[in-house]
């Protein structure tokens, strides 16, 4: 059976899944086994996994930290925010159904098979499995079934390291005070405390660990600095949202307000000449070289936002003359029409942002699959992208056709624009509509500045991602600087940098003596 340590936090956006990330890399390269494990997963950034199983992202990173392939097994129960007070709950990679959190509350201890069965199955797999919890233990308002954090930690007997976040402050507040707030049997657990995100000197701090220690009676295991990493680490969102830069190109992706999969992007962030912003007022569209209309969990809510915060209109005017490039709930929004005849987001009909020929018809089973493919012939701006390789997934919930004698439109004042019906030959091509309309491409289509597709990750094969930002460049009459790297070669040495990096700061001593300890 394997060995097990967990990571759990002071609170979201602590450092837990760079943390579990760079455990992973370095027992990867002691020569273990070693796997990621989550039971409970809240975010819109996922993943489908070879067989068409959907689990979050943060454990398929921390797979590719750890060498192996992304298994469901390592994210038995993800949930997708549909709103405010409910979420889509995936269980074992499916659509389980949507539930209120209040149901969902009273629902969790029905869970706990699947996750038993999850953690079992990965056991056979890995000498070493490293846990992450969610959120806080001491959130004392969900102890009762409580199945991600010191739940978890009991089913499976696993010692916790617990982090801190010093780079918002109040560090040593955060970890006292969870300390106080876990029962004596959950604090008894805790073999060790990290202090992470930490700039500066640190025989300044040095103090405050030594009370620390002793008001805790916990030894802190290390003091981690702040890493700079391009990797999709779910706590690493808050930050990418604000960040900004100066560039030769500016690529500008719409901040929905449920936006989902942001990994697509992070492939630009590589390149030295890009910069790539999040955006969610028009006025920020007049620096952009291209626009991205991103994926969402809840297309037809966020059309609405679009038209209603006065961003559709920007962007129709912004396409007139540049590329708009919409990845899955975002290329549904750029068509025609979406319709919702079984209620599955809000119900009813609305028009598109007429700006590519396509019509999607949402439906309640969710299409999940990975592909591979090329582009076909690619007319206007990117014709670079011409018989390019193209892998990445699709998640989505809707069935788009094309829409033939539909005038597609920028403004209601331009003439129509040409359009072309496929953008990418995929392996697996198209499939059959039900509904009467024109073939269903899932892949994708084109239309004069404006394309689309329901592929994930698209811009991370080869130097497709350096392609687009090379010609959105030489519109502007300037080139850039820097080449690109291999994208996959760039996040194996980013991984090795986070392993390198946790070596010197933690006491990987004190962590292997944890892990003889463990009984499991």
């Amino acid at each position: 059976m394997s060995k097990v340590i967990m990571v759990q936090g002071t609170m979201s956006s602590a450092g837990k899944s760079l943390v579990v990330a760079g455990l992973c890399r370095i027992f990867k390269q002691d020569g273990y086994r070693v796997a990621p494990f989550k039971s409970q997963n809240m975010a819109l950034n996922s993943f489908i996994t070879k067989d068409g199983a959907e689990m979050g992202r943060a454990q398929v990173m921390q797979a590719e930290a750890a060498g192996i392939e992304p298994d469901v097994c390592m994210n038995p129960i993800l949930l997708k925010p549909t709103n405010d007070s409910g979420s889509q709950v995936i269980v074992n990679g499916q659509v389980l159904g949507n539930m209120a959190a209040k149901d969902y509350f009273t629902y969790k201890p029905k869970l706990l098979p699947a996750i038993r069965e999850a953690f079992r199955k990965l056991s056979e797999k890995a000498d070493i499995i490293v846990i992450e919890g969610a959120g806080s233990p001491a959130e004392i308002n969900l102890r009762e079934n409580d199945i991600v954090n010191m739940g978890m930690a009991e089913l499976v007997d696993a010692p916790v390291l617990l982090v801190g976040d010093i780079d918002r402050g109040g560090v040593f507040a955060q970890l006292l005070g969870t300390l106080m707030l876990l029962t004596d049997e959950e604090r008894e657990r805790v073999k060790g405390l990290i202090i992470n995100k930490f700039r500066g000197d640190k025989t300044i701090l040095d103090p405050g660990i030594i009370m620390l220690e002793e008001r805790g009676q916990i030894p802190v295991c290390g003091v981690l600095p702040y890493m700079k990493l391009s990797l999709d680490d779910e706590d690493s969102l808050t930050t990418r949202f604000t960040q900004k830069g100066n560039g030769v190109v500016t690529i500008a992706v719409v901040r929905l307000p449920r936006i989902s999969n942001i990994s697509d992007f992070t492939v630009f962030e590589q390149i030295d000449d890009v910069n790539l912003i999040y955006v969610n007022q028009p006025k920020e569209l007049e620096q952009a070289d291209m626009v991205i209309l991103p994926g969402s969990k809840n297309t037809i809510g966020d059309l609405k936002w679009l038209r209603q915060s006065g961003m559709e209109a920007a962007i129709k005017r912004f396409a007139i003359d540049n590329p708009v490039f919409g990845i899955c709930g975002g290329y549904q929004m750029l068509g025609e029409q979406i319709d919702d005849p079984e209620q599955t987001e809000e119900g009813g009909s609305i028009r598109g942002m007429e700006l590519l020929p396509i019509r999607t018809v949402l439906k309640l089973q969710k299409q999940t699959r990975q592909v591979t493919g090329t582009f076909d012939k690619v007319a206007g701006i990117f014709s670079c992208l011409s018989g390019q390789s193209i892998r990445g997934y699709e998640i989505h919930m809707g069935e788009t056709s094309y829409c033939e004698n539909i005038d597609v439109k920028i403004t209601d004042m331009q003439e129509e624009i040409n359009r072309a019906s496929g953008l990418l030959h995929l392996a697996t091509d198209m499939h059959t509509d039900r509904s009467g309309y024109a073939p269903v491409y899932t892949d994708g289509c084109m239309a004069g500045n404006v394309y689309g597709s329901y592929v994930h990750g698209i811009f991370d094969a080869g130097d497709l991602a350096y392609c687009i930002a090379e010609t959105l460049a030489e519109r502007k009459g300037r080139s850039l600087h820097a080449g690109m790297t291999d994208y996959a070669a760039f996040k194996e040495q980013q991984y090795d940098k986070l392993a390198e990096t946790m070596r010197e700061y933690l006491d990987m001593d004190a962590v292997y003596g944890m892990l003889r300890e463990a009984k499991v």
